[in-house]
């Protein structure tokens, strides 16, 4: 089932390196799978300790803090994550599971009308911005908050006012949460010691900054591309029916193929040779994760969708120490949905599509979608169909 055009694959094959323009200069991004694999697991000569650099374009205009853990290294940044990884294990948890299976069912249900929907607004808006009150451990009214403030943090409008408005938010909620002894991601943190010391304000925004900021739109648009998927190719719904196994797999598909985030980019302190790219001491160098999960060196059918890909070492989340704190979450959240569209859709007529693309010096690229119109079929359980026993 072939879909969307990889603009990687010409360089990918001939010299696994595609230039871009960031920050005034030429930066090289990597494109084989083994090749970021093996960037990823050499943090000293590819480092994530500068701020505001995580990215090809600098976010510095549009947050004034450091994100944790990611733009740190080790020790640190083993450390750092210590600190909030009991909140992204929570998604191991069967009972959490079970609760978050319940959530999706309810703003899948709210969303899946008949009527024409926009299932970026609403379904995969709200469903990441619940999920998120879920995993934070605080109370879903937050969500309300969190969904007006769009798809992306720092895209959309002019981005530096709504960078304001989540610092703004984030201080105040650290405020309230001070002596507070709830188990909730702000008071957790409000407590937390980070080798013999409490954490700065600085520091405990950075953690937050991470966790509204970070994996938020990269999850709208593997949501709504999975809806668009499905419209497209009406027979993929029965096919996931007929074996739950297929969930599994597929879900770990839909993160490999729309791979939404294009690159997490890496300083070179000391200066490093990519292949054929020479990087400068101070450098930068981003690793591609589109290209890499469809490198067809490393993946069979590389351009198409096979729901039930049994061997399938993407790097969706990331690879190494610094691979995604949210991907548990991410994959419940992608797991449930898959089963809730099963349990409740028949199947899903696409009305209008428009495409978010990425635009840069040398490429271009759909990440997910600004709007995409559906509407929703409801599935007629068995015994209620025409010619059955009810």
């Amino acid at each position: 089932m072939k879909t969307e055009r990889d603009p990687f694959i010409q360089k990918r094959q001939e010299s696994g390196v595609e230039y871009m323009r960031a920050e005034g200069q030429e930066m090289p991004l990597v494109l084989r799978l083994q090749d970021v694999r093996k960037i990823c697991k050499d943090w000293k000569t590819f480092s994530n300790d500068d701020p505001f650099m995580i990215v090809p374009h600098s976010e510095a205009n549009v947050r004034s803090v450091r994100q944790y853990p990611i733009e740190t290294d080790p020790p640190d940044h083993t450390d750092y994550r210590a600190l909030v990884e009991p909140f992204f294990r929570r998604p191991n948890d069967a009972n959490y599971q079970v609760s978050m299976q319940h959530l999706v069912d309810e703003v899948l249900a709210a969303a899946a009308t008949p009527d024409c929907v926009d299932a970026v607004s609403d379904l995969a808006l709200p469903l990441q911005s619940r999920s998120l009150a879920r995993l934070l451990n605080v109370d879903d009214s937050e969500a309300k908050l969190w969904i007006s403030w769009g798809t992306h943090v720092f895209k959309e409008g002019d981005g530096i006012s709504k960078g304001a408005e989540l610092s703004s938010y984030i201080r105040e909620k650290f405020e309230a949460a001070e002596g507070s002894d709830a188990d909730d991601f702000f008071s957790v943190l409000n407590r937390a010691d980070f080798q013999s010391r409490k954490l700065t304000l600085e520091e405990k925004h950075g953690f937050a900054n991470m966790a509204f900021a970070g994996g938020r739109d990269t999850l709208i648009h593997t949501i709504s591309s999975i809806i668009a998927y499905f419209a497209a190719h009406s027979e993929s719904l029965e096919f996931l029916r007929e074996d739950h196994a297929r969930i599994i797999t597929a879900t770990e598909e839909f993160v490999r193929y729309v791979s939404p985030l294009t690159a997490i980019v890496r300083t070179c302190p000391h200066g490093a040779k990519v292949l054929d790219a020479v990087i400068a001491p101070g450098g930068r160098v981003g690793l591609c994760w589109p290209s890499a999960n469809r490198d067809e060196t490393a993946f069979t059918q590389h351009d198409e969708v096979v729901l039930d890909r049994s061997l399938n070492p993407h790097v969706g989340f990331g690879f190494g120490i610094h691979r995604c704190l949210g991907a548990a979450q991410a994959r419940l959240i992608i797991r449930s949905l898959l089963e809730s569209l099963c349990n409740q859709i028949e199947a899903i007529k696409l009305i209008e599509a428009i495409p978010e693309v990425e635009q840069e010096s040398s490429f271009e690229r759909k990440v997910g979608y600004k709007r995409l119109l559906v509407s929703f079929i409801p599935r007629v359980p068995r015994a209620l169909r025409p010619g059955l026993a009810a």
